[in-house]
């Protein structure tokens, strides 16, 4: 089997092309190849396929415990450069099927025609605690509280196609994150889990993001975490609508644009290497 390693930000995922490859079991080859130390080692296994629906791509996506997510940011501007760059689709914009509906996509094209970067409209973020989804009582799960083992925070939920707590703190370096992440992924409030994600707010345009990603463990990236941050920003009343966000594998730029309540997501995609597996 053919694969390509990408990464957008250091969110490294393995792609398999299923317009020519057919996989059997897509969960246990995402542990199985997304392993550090016996297998290729990423973030998880994403699948590029024909579209089920009116768009022009399509594209799965498994944690590496095997967990099938809904969406990632970083992972679908690396799905748009593969379909793009090998000729699946000349489309720019590009519509990308996820399991969080179609999301459209704007290219940046580099000098040699390959694609550079991206700009992914995340699309309407959802604020309904049932639907995100987190067990709370409010209209909105703004600022409410929550306790893990040793501590209490105040957090802001919000689903962008999956689950995100946003946590801000003064410090996010001091955020022991290998501890908290799984005490608050797991956490009964959560009934499908949740990514967690610690905010420091340097200005209302800048913040940076250390993440705990539901099936995954820490990352370098998360393109739909860093978008709700940029929600729970504005809900707080933190920061503004257009935010320049720092994660440990670089800068994203989110804008929750006022017009149409859409938040706009820009970023780099990345070819690392290609391989066979096994």
């Amino acid at each position: 089997m053919r694969f390509t390693k990408m990464q957008g930000l250091g969110n490294d995922y393995v792609y398999v092309d299923c317009f020519t490859e057919k996989l059997d079991d897509p969960r246990q080859l995402a542990i199985a190849i997304s392993d550090r130390h016996f297998g290729v080692g990423s973030d998880g296994l994403i699948l590029v396929m024909p579209s089920t629906e009116a768009a022009d791509v399509r594209m799965r996506i498994f944690n590496a415990d095997g967990s099938e997510a809904q969406m990632c940011g970083n992972g679908i501007r690396c799905v748009a450069k593969y379909a793009y760059d090998y000729g699946h689709t000349a489309a720019n914009p590009m519509r990308v099927e996820t399991a969080a509906g179609i999301k459209t996509i704007e290219l940046q094209l580099g000098p040699d025609g390959k694609v550079v970067a991206a700009t992914v409209d995340m699309g309407k973020p959802i604020l309904e605690p049932e639907k995100i989804p987190v067990l709370i009582r409010q209209v909105r799960a703004v600022d409410v509280t929550i306790k893990t083992a040793n501590r209490v925070f105040q957090m802001t939920c919000v689903s962008m196609g999956n689950p995100h707590a946003v946590f801000f703190v003064d410090d996010v370096a001091s955020v022991p994150l290998a501890q908290l992440g799984p005490e608050i992924e797991n956490h009964p409030v959560f009934p499908a889990r949740v990514n967690a994600h610690f905010v420091q707010v340097h200005s209302p345009t800048e913040v940076t993001i250390r993440t705990w990603e539901r099936g995954s463990g820490i990352t370098l990236a998360c393109g739909t975490g860093a978008s709700a941050v940029c929600v729970a920003g504005v809900q707080t009343h933190r920061t503004a609508r257009k935010i320049l966000a720092h994660l440990p594998g670089g800068d994203l730029k989110l804008e929750w644009r006022a017009s149409d309540e859409h938040v706009m997501m820009t970023g780099p995609a990345t070819v690392v290497f290609t391989g066979d597996w096994p």
